[in-house]
């Protein structure tokens, strides 16, 4: 799912190197803190990473960074990687936003999980009403896979390469690609992937698929396929965005397990959990219940290798413009401070690091 441009549409981390950088992580000194222990250190204490996504236009608030920078030791451009703005035009790249978001994350010892290179949605307009044929949009998608995951080659952690394709029956989803090239289009952009950046760890991600149910499902059989075909494939993204009103996913953890068990690396990606808006008491204890759930069910999945919540904020939440009349999703308030989510996800992170 989309961060601010959403309003149009609805255990082999030390092989990465990623420990060393999580335990790096500097500690935090952030608003109402008991101690100096961060989420970052935290999850690192349990071989994991725990990220925040992020957007350009916050780089001008250093209040929020400050926190961004200190109490998280992953991140993902929520925006600045998309197609739209990596080739606006056919041919021509920029990388300016995405080299800005990765340049943050290097300087404080973060790993940076890059999102995403195939997706239907925020494509610029010369490739949503162009004409192609499908050698042309075969050429188009290799050439920009391969120029994208080339410029950022041995500085990632992984690599969102197919979002949402799927839709929630388990049918693939009506894009672009598929509608022109078929299903095969996947594994093309995974090996296009791999021989861009033989490092980066290679993900399928996609929302409501958090739950065993016909659309886990159908990425459940997907992976088996492309793995009985040697395409390279390491992990599957659970978006994670969850809301009171439609109830917990009960099977999340099992659901992780089974995706694990096929030698995959598993990952909450793009956390947050709404509800309708005024908040209160009762909400926000049940918005800390399940986000000290969900940070269970990763813990007690060896190879959920980490979580990620879609910006850490409510001051920069996507929920507002795409939900109405939801919100408050996220573990600090729009004043940045922490809320009881917050608190739940800490305690869980150090019980599991206790073990």
């Amino acid at each position: 799912m989309p961060h601010r441009l959403a309003a149009s549409v609805a255990a082999s981390l030390a092989a990465a190197g990623l420990v060393t950088a999580m335990a790096a992580t500097p500690a935090s000194a952030g608003p109402d803190r008991h101690d100096d222990t961060t989420l970052g250190r935290l999850a690192a204490d349990t071989h994991r990473y725990f990220g925040s996504a992020t957007d350009n236009p916050e780089f001008s608030d250093a209040a929020y960074l400050g926190i961004l920078g200190s109490e998280f030791n992953s991140t993902t451009a929520g925006n600045a990687l998309k197609w739209y703005a990596t080739e606006p035009q056919q041919g021509v790249f920029d990388f300016t936003q995405g080299d800005q978001v990765l340049d943050f994350a290097r300087r404080h010892h973060m790993s940076f999980r890059a999102h995403t290179l195939v997706w239907h949605n925020q494509l610029p307009d010369w490739l949503n009403n162009g004409t192609f044929t499908a050698d042309q949009l075969r050429a188009i998608l290799k050439k920009h896979i391969t120029t994208v995951a080339r410029h950022y080659k041995g500085k990632v952690y992984s690599w969102d390469v197919v979002n949402e394709a799927f839709n929630e029956d388990g049918t693939y989803r009506d894009t672009i690609f598929y509608r022109t090239l078929g299903p095969g289009y996947i594994a093309d952009a995974l090996r296009w992937a791999r021989e861009a950046d033989p490092h980066a760890k290679l993900y399928l991600n996609d929302y409501n698929i958090e739950a065993i149910g016909p659309k886990s499902d159908a990425y459940y059989a997907l992976v088996k396929s492309l793995r009985a075909q040697h395409v390279p494939i390491d992990g599957v993204g659970f978006q994670g965005h969850l809301a009171l009103q439609y109830g917990y996913p009960d099977t999340l953890e099992q659901n992780l397990r089974r995706f694990a068990d096929l030698g995959l690396d598993v990952a909450i990606t793009e956390l947050d959990i709404r509800m309708y808006v005024p908040a209160d008491a009762t909400k926000l204890a049940t918005q800390a219940d399940w986000y000290a759930r969900v940070t269970k069910a990763c813990l007690a999945v060896r190879r959920c290798v980490g979580i990620t919540v879609w910006d850490y904020t409510d001051k920069y939440s996507w929920i507002p413009a795409v939900f109405q009349g939801e919100g408050a999703a996220l573990p600090y308030d729009e004043n940045l401070q922490p809320k009881p989510a917050y608190t739940a996800i800490r305690d869980a992170l150090r019980s599991a690091g206790r073990h």
